[in-house]
């Protein structure tokens, strides 16, 4: 069923939108009606008028599914499979003439040439300005302005029309020419183009960890392949294209042989270490930028005019060839598209960190199956399932050794023949131990149901001792004075706070898990039965006092029913708060639970895996409240109709 679903996840996806979309209309019309209804019926306050309404339940859920199937480009590989493929094939074509598009202004604004004109210039003026006078004599500072003259002249040389090689004219109309002729190509269709079988064998688009498939499948993208490739070979003609005027040739010979001789003179010369070291980083920031102008990088500034207008005829070309990917990319397909970089295409914008629902369902399902070998759970534990326990390692848990060690008797010594008879104390020790079979029974197993036990555990830890603790703090001086500090010292302070030296103290175990849980719960557990005890009507006791009632029945039928729901409700916030510091103490230490799963998977930068243990944490603890609703519905139905 796995694999089924793995491979129809687009047509399932596209089936779950017209629904969705169905449901949402459908819940918003009888939300309609029936607000019309009983406008006339409700009060504005009343606390009755919430109830039912579970259409706008049906409304809100399928707006939140709708904007997350269409934010994580779920929609749009639902409808258009292949849409990701040929945006794969336009970002190749993309790619390649990137090194284009940097050094003119439809990529950048400016030329480069012009760039790196400005910034060189305020370098050179920088460095001119700077030049350290206590360093150098009036010659040697007379000869560095001269120096620095001379490089920049290399600017002015290579920005001069006139100077522009014959070679680099040449190169610079070959490159206009294969352009046009990519454009043409592009412009012609693909009209007699199909893909290879190769490339058909592919996995469908998100099935594998493989996001898109590289190889084109469609013949619009078949076109845009082969032009991507030829256009690889123009870019790398236009990177190789240098600028070297020939009236440069003498420059650099001469500014070569005074930088040269000016490091010969720190070499040689006897000069303090402060001032050797300003002279040398002087020179060599001179040096720098002489480097970057010897490389015939900087070109006059229409020389590429015949370039620019060829990529952007090629822009317009490329356009063409999209037909209506452009318009369904731009409607269904937010973000920036896809990013061709090296062996991959990859999703950009929400699609890269919002996976698609079914891709979410998918992944789940794969760590629901409780076959191991099969590929099923994570890290070879199952997210969910159940297992054989010894009756004896309960019983050796609960079972404290000191009771076999305080059974009247000796341990048994081994004989003169070398052999050992157990007696009644060894059987015990054994038994309190779990040395002994008792038999198995079925438990549950599992990341989730780890993580589901610590929060069991440490929250029904913290209700037993922390109510009975809250209330007798509502009613009694002593209580509140002795335990107040004590409570209030800690409570402030985030449980993360507290989670490294309790996991330093107990390990990676459950116990340093369930206690940090406990602690949680405990705090929150008093103050609420603290707030609910202190809360109660005084006239309500003092008509229990002339009635006859003991104290005992005072606190039992007075003040903790009047504090139940200060107590249903702390443990409600007490759910929410121990699921959120769980996860936390599975991420700092842990090696089971869905916060554990969280952490490996933040690691390598899962996200459908990220996604699912927030599902997971969500759902779980929506059950916990919905059960909790009906827990306080059931328990304190007077609530709200006082």
């Amino acid at each position: 069923m796995v694999e089924w679903f793995s491979d129809n996840r687009a047509n399932l996806a596209a089936v779950i939108v017209l629904f969705l979309v169905a449901m949402l209309i459908w819940s918003f019309y009888v939300g309609r009606k029936q607000a019309a209804l009983t406008a006339k019926d409700e009060v504005f306050g009343d606390p009755q008028r919430t109830r039912g309404g579970w259409y706008w339940s049906v409304c809100g859920v399928a707006t939140l599914l709708l904007v997350w199937f269409y934010f994580s480009w779920g929609m749009g590989r639902a409808y258009f499979p292949n849409a990701a493929n040929e945006m794969c094939q336009v970002a190749k074509l993309e790619e390649v003439v990137s090194p284009i598009k940097a050094a003119l202004p439809i990529g950048s604004r400016y030329y480069k040439s012009t760039l790196l004109v400005a910034r060189n210039s305020t370098q050179l003026d920088a460095v001119q300005g700077e030049l350290p006078v206590d360093a150098f004599t009036a010659d040697e500072q007379a000869e560095l302005n001269e120096l620095i003259g001379k490089v920049r002249s290399l600017m002015v040389n290579a920005s001069d029309p006139k100077n522009l090689s014959r070679e680099a004219t040449g190169k610079l109309d070959q490159l206009v020419f294969k352009l046009n002729a990519l454009s043409t190509e592009l412009r012609a269709g693909s009209a007699n183009l199909s893909p290879t079988a190769k490339a058909l064998a592919q996995p469908k688009w998100g099935t594998t960890h493989i996001e898109i498939s590289i190889l084109p499948i469609t013949a619009r993208g078949v076109l845009f392949d082969n032009v991507a490739t030829k256009a690889k070979e123009v870019a790398t003609l236009f990177v190789k294209i240098r600028n070297h005027p020939p009236a440069n040739v003498s420059v650099i010979t001469d500014v070569k042989a005074r930088i040269s001789a000016f490091k010969a003179v720190n070499e040689i010369g006897k000069f303090d270490e402060r001032k050797t070291r300003t002279r040398a980083a002087y020179i060599k920031s001179v040096e720098r930028i002489f480097r970057r102008l010897d490389d015939g990088t900087i070109f006059p500034a229409n020389s590429l005019d015949g370039v620019n207008s060829a990529i952007a005829g090629l822009d317009a070309a490329r356009d063409h060839a999209r037909g209506n990917l452009g318009t369904i990319q731009s409607i269904l397909f937010p973000g920036q598209g896809v990013v061709k970089s090296r062996t991959q295409c990859t999703e950009q914008g929400s699609a890269r960190w919002l996976p698609k629902p079914t891709d979410v369902v998918a992944t789940f399902l794969r760590l629901s199956n409780p076959d191991i070998d099969g590929g099923g759970g994570y890290k070879g534990i199952p997210l969910l399932w159940w297992k054989w326990l010894p009756v004896a390692d309960t019983v050796g848990f609960l079972v404290p050794d000191w009771i076999a060690d305080i059974w009247p008797g000796e341990y048994a010594k081994h004989g003169s023949d070398a052999t050992i008879t157990p007696n009644f104390k060894d059987k015990l020790l054994n038994f309190a131990r779990g040395k002994v079979y008792l038999g198995v029974i079925p438990v549950l197993d599992g990341h989730l149901w780890d993580s589901v036990f610590r929060v069991l555990v440490a929250l029904g830890l913290g209700i037993f001792l922390g109510v009975p603790l809250g209330l007798f703090m509502g009613v009694s001086r002593f209580f509140k004075s002795f335990f107040d500090p004590l409570i209030e010292l800690y409570r402030p302070v985030p449980p993360l706070a507290w989670a490294p030296l309790i996991l330093t103290i107990f390990g990676i175990t459950d116990d340093g898990k369930i206690f940090l849980l406990f602690m949680v719960a405990f705090a929150i557990m008093v103050i609420s039965a603290r707030t609910g005890s202190s809360g109660t009507q005084l006239s309500k006791i003092r008509a229990s006092h002339s009635l006859g009632a003991s104290d005992r029945q005072i606190m039992w039928n007075v003040i903790l029913p009047n504090a139940l729901p200060e107590i249903l409700t702390g443990i409600r916030i007490a759910i929410g708060v121990c699921w959120g510091t769980l996860v936390a103490a599975e991420i700092l230490a842990g090696t089971t639970g869905v916060g554990f799963i969280e952490n490996i998977a933040r690691t390598v930068s899962d996200y459908e895996l990220i996604w699912v243990t927030i599902l997971i944490m969500g759902l779980l603890g929506l059950m916990f409240d919905l059960i909790m609703r009906w827990v306080i519905e059931k328990t304190i139905p007077w609530r709200g109709k006082g």
